[in-house]
């Protein structure tokens, strides 16, 4: 899969051979790393950093293309790391088998549940994270007037692909360039998304078809964010916070705290009752507001307060509107500690208990940051023999502080979404599959605001078993725990199956 000669990339990637060593057999594959020229006007504008896995084929009869599957994560500002590390990819970070994070230094292991099994993959860098950057304007007139010697090139600008719709077309250019150098077309083709990557998926599920005529056989969506107004907490919204209970109780269920539904231990019905309360009682009794009567109202901060193992007081105290903050701070402060907000299930000492805020550090996001920085820095340079002296960005906040959520052209007012183009891209293409993961520990994208979704897309009774929901134990990235990582991969290859 190396690079064709007539590329215009200005650096240089590697190709190198590899064997990965599975419980049944071993998986002899070549890997690219290489930066692929994005264009503008037959103007090269960027280089967007990627890293492709092909397993070679067994004997000259088998001509079947293998399905091939582009990668990304979101952020937005996200390198791809994550799942090429986490989950994905040959190599794996090690962590303890709850996704608790090791002591130091990182450590990478073979991935028994590496997708490459069943799917070629190209894991993708969006410009401004992992080694992807924009290209200075070309100036070659000034560089022939001797009075703008030292200022012949622009600084690059990469702020314009930091928006929704440019966004989208660079990856779309990406995946097509890609196909065409690397003569694909005619392998099943998959995108696969984590968080705002799976924003991006479901965008793509219509942009690729009608954009740039790329028919997918299945779209993976990883802890989406896909409806922006999921997100908004105010005072006169409501499901925002009944989306978010079901993750509460859960959490609070694994860490002892909530008063169980069912039988002591029943996960199961627990989470019913909560996906219950949260949907026939939470979502009318917060629409009544002050018209509610004080006696209902006491049962249902009462029953809220059994289920997400809050004390009422802080349930009377936040009018029944829980945020994640919110419970990431009382549900153990008897105990000094906080839960994670990315994955509740893990927690940390609050270094600052004393204050009326939680002023310190996410010990779920900020505490991966070693992990995927080391991980991912080793496996580029000293596996796979990249040289460079770029800085991997893994998480560039420069990109998200920066990003611009308005869609040009549209009138639309409020936050963006992403399930009305997953409706159309299923409805042009209704052999595609789509499947949506989450973690249930997860409080930033909660796992209820896409069953929620799931349930309102009103789409044909012929296109429904189409999309399928399947959700695991642990955070935002769930496949950190080792349990979930085991069926999580179990259940894709079923899915990669049925999709081809």
């Amino acid at each position: 899969m190396s690079e064709s000669p007539t590329s215009t990339s200005t650096r240089q990637g590697s190709t190198t051979e590899h064997t990965l060593q599975l419980a049944d057999r071993s998986l002899s594959y070549t890997a690219s790393a290489q930066w692929q020229t994005l264009y503008d006007r037959e103007k090269a504008i960027a280089e967007m950093f990627y890293v492709a896995y092909r397993v070679k084929p067994e004997g000259s009869e088998n001509t079947t293309p293998r399905p091939l599957t582009f990668v990304f994560n979101g952020g937005p500002g996200a390198a791809s790391a994550y799942l090429h590390m986490g989950a994905l990819g040959p190599k794996r970070v090690h962590f303890e088998s709850n996704g608790g994070l090791p002591k130091p230094p990182v450590r990478l292991v073979d991935n028994a549940e590496s997708w490459l099994s069943f799917t070629d993959l190209v894991f993708i860098d969006p410009i401004g994270t992992g080694f992807s950057r924009s290209l200075p304007k070309d100036t070659d007139a000034d560089k022939s007037n001797a009075k703008t010697e030292s200022s012949s090139e622009e600084k690059p600008k990469e702020t314009e692909f930091w928006e929704i719709e440019r966004d989208l077309k660079a990856l779309g250019e990406f995946i097509q360039r890609f196909l065409s150098r690397q003569k694909r077309w005619l392998s099943p083709i998959f995108i696969a998304g984590e968080s705002y990557g799976g924003f991006r998926v479901a965008k793509l599920a219509q942009k690729l078809q009608q954009g740039f005529g790329i028919g997918l056989s299945g779209a993976i969506l990883i802890s989406p964010a896909l409806e922006f107004s999921l997100f908004d907490s105010r005072d006169y919204t409501l499901s925002h916070w009944a989306t978010l209970v079901p993750s509460l109780a859960l959490s609070a269920a694994h860490h002892g705290r909530a008063q169980w539904a069912g039988a002591p231990g029943d996960l199961q019905a627990h989470r019913t009752a909560a996906e219950q309360f949260a949907r026939q009682t939470l979502i009318p009794a917060l629409a009544m507001g002050d018209a509610l009567g004080s006696e209902d109202r006491a049962t249902v901060y009462q029953k809220m307060a059994d289920l997400i193992g809050l004390p009422l007081s802080v349930i009377e105290r936040q009018g029944g509107r829980v945020g994640m903050e919110i419970f990431a701070r009382e549900l153990l402060k008897d105990q000094q500690k906080i839960v994670g907000l990315y994955d509740a299930s893990i927690t940390a000492i609050d270094p600052f208990p004393d204050r009326i805020h939680y002023e310190g550090s996410d010990p779920t996001l900020d505490g991966l940051d070693r992990l995927f920085t080391g991980g991912i820095n080793s496996h580029l340079r000293d596996t796979l023999g990249i040289e460079t002296d770029l800085t991997y960005h893994l998480l560039n906040f420069e990109v998200f502080q920066a990003w611009k959520f308005d869609i040009k052209g549209d009138f639309k007012q409020g936050f963006v979404g992403s399930i009305d183009e997953l409706r159309v891209g299923m409805t042009l293409n209704p052999h595609m599959q789509v499947c949506i993961s989450h973690g249930f520990f997860d409080l930033v994208t909660p796992y209820f605001a896409s069953n929620h979704l799931a349930d309102l897309m009103k789409l044909n009774p012929d296109l429904r078993p189409n999309l399928n929901l399947k959700h695991y134990s642990g955070g935002h990235m769930f496949y950190t725990w080792e349990r979930s990582r085991q069926d999580w991969f179990a259940d894709m290859q079923a899915f990669y199956q049925k999709s081809c």
